[in-house]
């Protein structure tokens, strides 16, 4: 018994073809917009490349960049076969490759499938290479005269201020780093030496924080020096005053934005695969309702269309048969070389 067999006659056979005709090129379009939006992530990476601590965030654009030109690619073909679908002897070319097309079609159907789940757990590794990428980063914003890094400064402090954050995970990671560039020291002024001297690193340490963490927004003049000493500004309490510079981490902002232009790119996808899904189904059905005419020879006879020539069941009892015989016929002609290669 056929899978959701379906009676056509030749209009409805012509309007089954005009329909998933227009879906395909429809399904053409959803692929362009899947590429664009995998190259858009690939530019808003390569933006913070520097802040990344791996290439691996970019597998999942260049997946979605291959997938959106495939989807373009097999709908355009769908989309051609349904059009020659009108006539009964262009139809007859496409007809041998329809079937090694159909099944193409499904495993492409469960890639997509994949593809939008990795955009939907692709925020828990990206949550890590932020994190490693940001604290590398900050280590490295004073080397404004080292080769391959004088751009570190540059690139931390605009993205700070473009996504109002400060810091990894909050604004007092900078206590924790020399962020000012030694060439900015007067390493003869007590201040300093007693800083450098604090630590067993040697480093300038202070409770301050880059301009660029300072919210404009604030109607008191930005404090980003000396904010844990109450002496040094006027009616000033860092414990209870409101602070004058972002609280939000860099890396929870990145992944607030990556996550949801993820979010938003898997949910595409998703869609997309129900629509190859339904253009597929609508493919097999003109197929099946093609090779089922009553009358070849009548263009006009009645005929059936089906998903499935046999039940689900059916179906995969005789796919697992067919994979045993190919199983064992592959030990027969390895069991037959290895007999000729024992008598020579």
């Amino acid at each position: 018994m056929a899978l959701m067999l379906v009676k056509f006659d030749l209009k409805k056979r012509v309007k089954l073809a005009q329909t998933v005709w227009f879906m395909y090129w429809f399904a053409v379009m959803a692929g362009v917009l899947v590429f664009s939006m995998g190259l858009f992530f690939k530019i808003e990476l390569r933006k913070r490349s520097e802040l990344m601590d791996n290439n691996e965030s970019h597998f999942l654009p260049n997946l979605l960049i291959f997938m959106g030109l495939v989807t373009c690619g097999i709908n355009a073909f769908g989309g051609k076969v349904c059009y020659d679908s009108l006539d009964p002897t262009k139809f007859a070319k496409w007809k041998p490759m329809l079937k090694t097309f159909l099944v193409f079609c499904v495993g492409f159907n469960a890639l997509l499938i994949v593809t939008a789940l990795l955009c939907f757990l692709m925020r828990i590794p990206l949550q890590f290479t932020l994190a490693e990428g940001l604290r590398n980063g900050m280590r490295y914003y004073k080397d404004t005269d080292t080769p391959g890094r004088c751009y570190m400064k540059r690139t931390l402090d605009l993205m700070q201020m473009e996504f109002r954050c400060c810091g990894n995970d909050n604004y007092r990671d900078w206590f924790e780093i020399q962020w000012v560039s030694n060439r900015y020291l007067d390493f003869s002024a007590k201040e300093v030496k007693d800083r450098i001297g604090s630590n067993v690193d040697g480093q300038y340490l202070m409770d301050g924080v880059p301009f660029s963490c300072c919210n404009p927004s604030s109607p008191r003049p930005c404090i980003q020096y000396q904010m844990t000493n109450n002496t040094a500004h006027y009616s000033y309490d860092h414990y209870t005053e409101e602070l004058n510079v972002w609280k939000r981490g860099c890396r929870d902002a990145l992944l607030s934005y990556y996550g949801g232009m993820m979010n938003t790119i898997g949910a595409l996808v998703v869609l997309v695969t129900m629509l190859e899904v339904a253009v597929t189904i609508g493919l097999q059905y003109v197929n099946s309702s093609l090779s089922t005419l009553a009358n070849p020879e009548d263009p006009e006879s009645e005929s059936e269309g089906w998903i499935l020539e046999k039940t689900v069941k059916e179906t995969f009892t005789d796919i697992m048969a067919k994979m045993k015989a190919m199983g064992k016929g592959s030990k027969v002609e390895e069991g037959g070389e290895a007999a000729v290669a024992t008598e020579s």
